[in-house]
């Protein structure tokens, strides 16, 4: 998708909502996570980090993340091809938020630890 068409896609006007429809799904924010501990990822390399995550939902993740401008797709022409994926500049700036949500969860673990 390029910037036309991004810019043609209807925002939300609350920017908590936005950032909700881009990373709002848990294996959007899963492979975020990914992709900023591990850096540039295979498909396969992918999948196994995250889990129990299918074929099919990681490719329409991974998608949908690439349409929205948050993740770049490398394609290599080589026999079997190569396809690469990483962060984008504006995928990787979203790391505070994500950091944000690490030490949340790591307070509220401790906090229902103690109870």
């Amino acid at each position: 998708m390029n910037t036309a068409e991004r810019d043609s896609i209807a925002l939300p006007d609350c920017p908590v909502e936005t950032t909700l429809m881009l990373i709002g799904g848990k294996w959007q924010v899963l492979i975020l996570r990914d992709l900023f501990l591990n850096g540039t990822m295979r498909f396969k390399e992918l999948q196994r980090s995250i889990g129990t995550i299918s074929q099919k939902v990681l490719t329409s993740s991974l998608r949908a993340m690439e349409s929205n401008g948050l993740v770049h797709r490398e394609v290599f022409a080589e026999v079997p091809p190569r396809v690469e994926y990483s962060l984008t500049p504006l995928g990787l700036s979203i790391k505070p938020v994500l950091d944000a949500m690490w030490a949340w969860g790591e307070d509220y673990k401790e906090h229902v630890g103690k109870m």
